[in-house]
This record gives C-alpha cells, sequence and structure tokens, in this order.
C-alpha cells in the first residue's frame, strides 16, 4: 500500500484540481492506496469539500485537526497516521506536480533507493520567494550539518523503514527535508521545476519563510554559535590593536580624541554582547520548547469510509 500524507489549509479554491490530478497519478501506478488529506485547522470550506470527494473515492482519509498547527506539524500528523509499506508527502498547492509520484515509484521499486526527494531544479512565480529560497539553500548547504542535501523540499516518497525511522524523531521545532536527510538510508531524488500555485494566495508567507529558514539553520548547524565566536574573537584582536595604538599615542604625546576610542569600543562591544544574547536566547528558547513536551497537534476528528453515514 502507498500512502500519500498532503497537509490542506484554506485551500477550496484548488481542491478538486489537486484530488483530480492526484488521484489520477497514483492510480497510474497503484491500485492499493491511502490518500491521508491532513486539513490543518482551514476557516473555509476545504474540510467539507475534502469529505464529499470522500464519499466518491474509498482511497481518502482525512484527519482534521483543532487548529492550525503548522506545515510541519500537520505532515507529522500524516505520517504518523499512515499504514502503507511506502509513504509520500506532498504539499496540496499543486506547485509540487503529483505526475512526479510515478518517477519516484519506480526508482524505489526497480532501483532500490529507500528515499526519493524532489530536487528543484528551477522556480515559477514571484521573483523574491525565488531569490529568498536560493539564499536559503546555497546558505544551508554550506553551513548545514547535513551536506548532501540540496534543494530538497518536502516533496518525496520512502520505504516504511525510513518512514517508521523519520517518524521516531520527536523534535518539536521541526524542518522535516533535513529530518528526512539526516536519517540516512539510500537516497535518490527527481529532478523537477516547481509550479506556480494553481490558484488562491500562497500560504507560506515571507514571514513564515524566515521561520522555517530559522528551524533549519538552528537545527541542523553550529553556525551561529560559531559566528558568535568568531565576532568575539574578531573584536578582542581589534581591540588589542586599538589598545596598544593608544598607548603608543600617549608615549609619544600625539593629539587624539578623548572620547573616540571609548565611545567606539562602548558602541562595538555593546552591539557584540547584544548579538550574542540573541543567539544564546534563541537556543535556550528551543530547548525549553522541547523540555515541554507539548504534543505537536491535536486531532479533532478522524474521516474514514467507516464513519460515512454515522
Amino acid at each position: 500500500m502507498l500512502s500519500l500524507v498532503i497537509p490542506i489549509y484554506n485551500e477550496e479554491k484548488l481542491i478538486d484540481e489537486l484530488l483530480k490530478r492526484t488521484i489520477a497519478a497514483v492510480e497510474s501506478f497503484s491500485d492499493n492506496y491511502e490518500l491521508i488529506l491532513v486539513d490543518d485547522g482551514s476557516t473555509d470550506a476545504s474540510l467539507e469539500l475534502l469529505i464529499t470527494w470522500q464519499k466518491k473515492s474509498p482511497g481518502i482519509k482525512i484527519l482534521s485537526l483543532s487548529r492550525n498547527f503548522g506545515h510541519q506539524a500537520a505532515y507529522t500528523a500524516g505520517l504518523e497516521y499512515s499504514r502503507g509499506e511506502l509513504v509520500a508527502m506532498m504539499d496540496g498547492d499543486l506547485q509540487d506536480p503529483p505526475e512526479m509520484l510515478v518517477e519516484m515509484y519506480r526508482l524505489i521499486t526497480e532501483e532500490d533507493f529507500d528515499v526519493v526527494s524532489g530536487r528543484r531544479t528551477g522556480r515559477k512565480g514571484s521573483r523574491t520567494h525565488k531569490s529568498y529560497a536560493f539564499l536559503f539553500h546555497m546558505l544551508f548547504r554550506n553551513i548545514g550539518e547535513v551536506r548532501n542535501m540540496n534543494n530538497y523540499g518536502n516533496f518525496s516518497m520512502m520505504k516504511r523503514e525510513a518512514a517508521e525511522a523519520l517518524i521516531s524523531l520527536k523534535e518539536k521545532i521541526r524542518y522535516l527535508p533535513g529530518l528526512r536527510t539526516f536519517i540516512g538510508f539510500n537516497q535518490g531524488y527527481v529532478d523537477f521545476i516547481r509550479e506556480e500555485r494553481f490558484r488562491g494566495r500562497p500560504k507560506m508567507t515571507l514571514r513564515k519563510l524566515f521561520i522555517l529558514a530559522f528551524d533549519a539553520i538552528f537545527s541542523f548547524s553550529k553556525f551561529p554559535i560559531q559566528l558568535c565566536m568568531l565576532l568575539g574573537m574578531a573584536g578582542t584582536i581589534i581591540f588589542l590593536i586599538a589598545g596598544i595604538y593608544y598607548l603608543i599615542t600617549l608615549l609619544f604625546g600625539l593629539n587624539h580624541p578623548a572620547w573616540s576610542g571609548t565611545l567606539i569600543a562602548i558602541f562595538f562591544l555593546g552591539s557584540i554582547q547584544l548579538l550574542f544574547i540573541g543567539v544564546i536566547g534563541e537556543y535556550i528558547f528551543r530547548n525549553y520548547k522541547e523540555s515541554q513536551n507539548r504534543p505537536l497537534y491535536f486531532i479533532k476528528k478522524i474521516f474514514d469510509n467507516s464513519q460515512i453515514g454515522k
């Protein structure tokens, strides 16, 4: 069986097209599947449309979360409720083309990969989003501890063993593409060009992109702490040189503003300290979130074919 997890949040304008294309793509290579549609607290008619589709498509299973818990939490809910020997993840905005699932399935079944990820070779849409995505992946590729991850997103397919390994990772602040690469196994990829949204406004706003980038960098890189150390060392060297220069001017009686060195030192060291406090505070906050051990999500109701008509 194939389990395909798709998070849905206020997507009433494209659900019909999404499910029509997705079901056609999946049924082209498997007649034993479940589509796990995770309604992440939608406030429009998304859930009603999903239930309507379920009545005519027996492979659809719906998890309705009690509120909007976020993209990564919705994926986690779907993964934990999946039952298939193969498990796939795909965004619900049709920027991940469902037709690529066929090639992912072929690579896993014929070439014995354990995990196949969609690798974005290009993007359509907003230049701003493309620029930020390019900068993030370039930065992450050079500073992250997971080095063999290059333009991967959530779009992927994996064997049950790999899915169980991914599910076993219990971080509260999650970046699933990084975690999926971290687990290892035999990993392959399928190249594709990421499409524009079929309809509606993007749910991944600039603010959410920055939050996701911070989650990725702080979870998979020592770079923030190393940057603080480098800045601290640079500041120490600069002010050691400045101190030597100041002593020389005193010894030789050279004129200089008495206040200039003090003022520069205060501003420079003050900014360095604030930066350090911010980075340390970010790590403390993340440890605090982990120590709370709150569930990532709550399920309000599960809809499956056995419940229809009750």
